[in-house]
Order: structure tokens, then sequence, then C-alpha cells
């Protein structure tokens, strides 16, 4: 069950022109939702937050705004039956709305975290101000983090920088502070990272070079979905760093959810 342009539609398939620009480039842009509640209202759902961030990739390449009605008779209906909506624009203005599931183990994550790897450094995302639909990059970087047994990816700049995890921002404690990689490093802004910048009594953003990432007690990466998943290993060529899954200042962050 998911809903197209307009329409609540049955069906496990999606029926797309052969020349779709969704479908040959990826050309689309999507947010991720979590409902609380079941009420895209609530103030921890960011429902204004979320729209307003596909109107700003609209207006920067140019394409046509869908009808909003539609999109949130859409959204109201799948929240129904789903935690979790994928909201994804067409350049020519159709919705489509997808719903699925908490994941089964996101409470055992949150509670005693993952471990990550370093992805390498030909792993990034393009726009990376904008969730489009060309994802691949991010994909093969998580898939291939999997392969070496970590849940997830960090991506990295071309000096080695951390940025973000293919599916979230990062977090780090040291000395009485958070610290978050910057915007200007090329990361998404991410609708919780804005949250918790407005509400955590300190937050420094610099860039996440080696020695900065070796000096964290604690760090975890947040989503929308997944809220705060603490890490507790990442792995790297030179090595693997450790990190307290268990620090007792993620406590600041969950309170905000």
């Amino acid at each position: 069950m998911y809903w197209y342009n307009g329409k609540l539609i049955e069906s496990p398939t999606l029926e797309l022109d052969i020349n779709d620009p969704g479908l040959l480039y990826g050309a689309t842009v999507f947010t991720t939702v979590r409902i609380y509640g079941n009420c895209l209202d609530s103030s921890l759902t960011h429902w204004v937050a979320h729209c307003d961030r596909l109107l700003f990739s609209l207006q920067s390449f140019g394409w046509l705004e869908p009808n909003w009605n539609l999109v949130r008779q859409g959204a109201e209906i799948l929240a129904e039956s789903f935690p979790i909506l994928r909201i994804t624009l067409f350049a020519d203005g159709r919705e489509w709305i997808t719903g699925r599931l908490l994941p089964q183990d996101l409470r055992e994550k949150q509670q005693h975290g993952i471990t990550t790897s370093v992805a390498l450094s030909n792993f990034y995302r393009s726009l990376p101000s904008h969730k489009t639909g060309n994802y691949l990059s991010a994909w093969l970087a998580k898939t291939h983090a999997q392969q070496l047994n970590s849940q997830e990816a960090i991506l990295i700049d071309g000096a080695g920088n951390w940025l973000e995890t293919t599916t979230g921002n990062l977090w780090g404690w040291q000395n009485g502070s958070w610290w978050t990689p910057p915007l200007t490093g090329g990361i998404l802004p991410g609708i919780v990272r804005k949250h918790l910048m407005k509400n955590l009594p300190m937050v420094r953003e610099s860039p996440w070079n080696a020695e900065l990432v070796q000096g964290f007690e604690a760090i975890a990466y947040t989503n929308s979905v997944v809220e705060i998943i603490p890490i507790h290993t990442v792995g790297q060529p030179t090595g693997s760093l450790q990190y307290n899954p268990y620090h007792s200042s993620f406590s600041q962050i969950r309170r905000l959810f």
C-alpha cells in the first residue's frame, strides 16, 4: 500500500514511464518522517520542517511543487498504518509516499550501540545539502561496511575528516561539550541535527580530523527515524577506535525525543 499522484494504491509495484528522469537519473527528492502518536502535527514529527526541506530542494532545482494538500492527505492515510513515511517528490510535481515499520532491532542498537567502518574516500553523497533519489554512493558505502561486519559506514572528505554516516549526522562528546561536523564540510543539514543544535546546552561545530575523533569519550549518530544510536567501535585502516556506548551524556539527547 502506498500513495502516488493523488491516489492510494494497494500494490507491490509502481508503474513509471521508461523515460521518467526519476527512474533514469534518480531525479527525485525525498524526506523520511517518523510519525509520533500517529499525528503529523506532533512537535516531534517535525512535519513542517520536513516539508520545508523538500520545498528548499524543489526551489533550488527549479522543479514544480506538488499539490501540498495531496501530500498531506496521503501522509495522514498512511500514518494510520505506518510509523515511518518516506515522501518522495518528482521534478514534475508528482508525490509518492511509502510507509514502513520501525526496525525490529532499533531498541537494542539504541541501548548498546553499533559498529561502524570508515568508508573509502570515493564514496560520497552528491549534492550533500539535499536528499535526492541518487543515494547510490551512500548505499554502496553501507553495503561495503556490512561486508566488514559493521552496521553503518562513516563518509569522509578528501582530507580524511569524518562527515556523517550514510544515514545520519554525527555527534561526539568531549570536555563537557557536544561536537558535530559543520555544514560547510558538505553534510546533510538533518532535521534532528537542527533540533539538537537548538536545544542542547553546548554544541561546537568543527571538522572531525584524526586528532579530534581520537579524543572523544563517546560518539553517536542521529536521524529522524532512529533518534540516537551510540557507536562503540569505528573500524579504519589504521586500527579500530573504541567509544563508550553507555556514556551518561547521551541522556541529554534522549530527553529531547
